[in-house]
């Protein structure tokens, strides 16, 4: 996938666009500087500009969206990030509709989310994407098969829905006030957990030889000081799933890849119509 987007970044080059991604980072939360930074040595790997905006903690709501419209405004900037959660005083949902929808690289914005609904969409929430990746590149088939997912969030849940009813699967989204989950959740061939909550989903939960995607990740502290990853599929799992994608090294990956691939496709819109037709029959039906 990212030799794809590489390749694609090369040719918008050659084309006279470079491809630039704006992040923003408001206050100081490890785990999204972590992030933030893994996306960016990503985009460099791929020759994607990166662009990194950090503000603090006590940032207003207003300085906030005065740095969205001017990443709007600039046409060097294709693709904008906002890194979420934002500080609790922030308005995240007003936030994520400032930026443009054409730069809206993450997906999130309600025009956006509005597209995938009607299947007709611009640009797809990247951890979705991947999810739909993944299971695409090991060959998991997806039509006719009853696939459950565990959360609704906008980011994660709903997107991810949309995405697998056009690919004609039959889907049921679960979430904290379903009754008798493990029974719902047994009749799945394919199992996504995103509900935010470490080890939630044991063996218990899943049918002998469904596919299990975990898109959960948590961060914790060994007694040696090292970092312990975990997400939202117990180690129990896998005795009974036929695959369960890893934490970390699954869906991260996949979320990451598919926000540079996002980013290219957004860059692409600024080709003349001369261009923008080759590069689109050579490279976009590649990303």
């Amino acid at each position: 996938m990212r030799k794809n987007t590489a390749e694609a970044a090369r040719a918008l080059r050659r084309r006279g666009v470079r491809p630039c991604l704006a992040a923003i980072l408001v206050g100081h939360n490890p785990a999204s500087e972590s992030y933030v930074a893994n996306k960016r040595r990503s985009a460099e790997a791929c020759g994607i500009v990166s662009k990194m905006y950090r503000l603090p903690g006590r940032t207003t709501q207003g300085a906030l969206e005065t740095l969205i419209d001017k990443l709007n405004r600039q046409r060097s900037v294709h693709g904008i990030l906002l890194q979420l959660p934002l500080p609790d005083h922030l308005d995240e949902e007003k936030a994520l509709e400032r930026i443009s929808p054409l730069k809206d690289v993450d997906g999130l914005h309600p025009e956006n989310l509005g597209r995938l609904a009607a299947s007709r969409p611009r640009f797809v929430p990247c951890t979705p994407k991947g999810v739909i990746h993944l299971l695409d590149f090991y060959k998991v088939p997806i039509e006719g098969r009853e696939v459950v997912v565990v959360g609704r969030s906008r980011l994660v849940g709903r997107p991810l829905a949309f995405l697998l009813i056009n690919r004609h699967a039959t889907v049921t989204v679960c979430h904290s006030r379903t009754r008798r989950l493990a029974e719902v959740t047994r009749r799945a061939d394919i199992l996504v957990a995103a509900a935010g909550r470490k080890h939630l989903l044991s063996a218990r939960y899943v049918r002998p030889g469904a596919v299990v995607v975990d898109v959960g990740i948590h961060v914790d502290q060994s007694k040696d000081g090292r970092k312990v990853f975990s997400g939202d599929v117990a180690p129990s799992v896998r005795k009974v799933a036929s695959a369960l994608s890893p934490v970390p090294g699954g869906v991260g990956p996949e979320t990451v890849a598919q926000l540079l691939a996002n980013t290219v496709v957004s860059a692409s819109i600024h080709l003349t119509p001369r261009h923008a037709r080759s590069f689109r029959l050579a490279h976009l039906h590649r990303l």
